[in-house]
């Protein structure tokens, strides 16, 4: 009797923080899929505030735990990661309309790069369609609470890097 092969996605990302809304994707492709890894971009145009160790550590530190999900730095283009892991589907998370353009078109140029190459859309839960890292990042550097919006390893780290102080998580 012959096996099916494992179903894989690589769901990309900064993850420059990992916020509840990432968490939440990862959790739900673990359960379409047999492994999600989890590839946090080492270079990126976002001008991350984490050095990828540090974005490597938190995605650990809160996505690890979820059976089927293993995370991993990567360097350099996506296909090339694609390549390495033997995976040919791509998971992107769609907050709202205004992320499908953006999103189509990086899935046009993979799909170009290499005709293998799929993009499978899930739409965020409708608790997180407000929520991305940029706003969280916001949010924390004024003097914001972002427990609601994050794991509290990761409020403590932004409470580090924006506020030099540690303290209790957030609630």
């Amino acid at each position: 009797m012959s096996q099916t092969p494992a179903r894989r996605v690589v769901y990309p990302g900064t993850f420059d923080p990992v916020t509840l809304g990432h968490e939440d994707l990862a959790r739900r492709a673990a359960g379409l899929f047999d492994e999600v890894v989890v590839a946090v971009a080492a270079e990126t145009q976002k001008h991350p505030i984490f050095p990828l160790e540090e974005r490597v550590a938190l995605a650990e530190a809160t996505l690890g735990h979820i059976p089927g999900v293993r995370i991993r730095p990567f360097h350099g283009l996506l296909i090339h990661l694609l390549a390495e892991e033997k995976v040919s589907t791509i998971l992107r998370g769609l907050r709202a309309i205004s992320d499908f353009e953006h999103e189509f078109q990086l899935a046009s140029i993979h799909h170009r790069m290499d005709a293998g190459i799929e993009t499978l859309f899930l739409m965020t839960s409708d608790s997180y369609t407000f929520l991305s890292a940029s706003l969280v990042r916001e949010i924390s550097r004024l003097g914001g609470d972002v427990g609601a919006f994050v794991q509290p390893a990761v409020a403590e780290a932004l409470r580090r890097r924006y506020h030099g102080v540690s303290g209790p998580p957030c609630p």
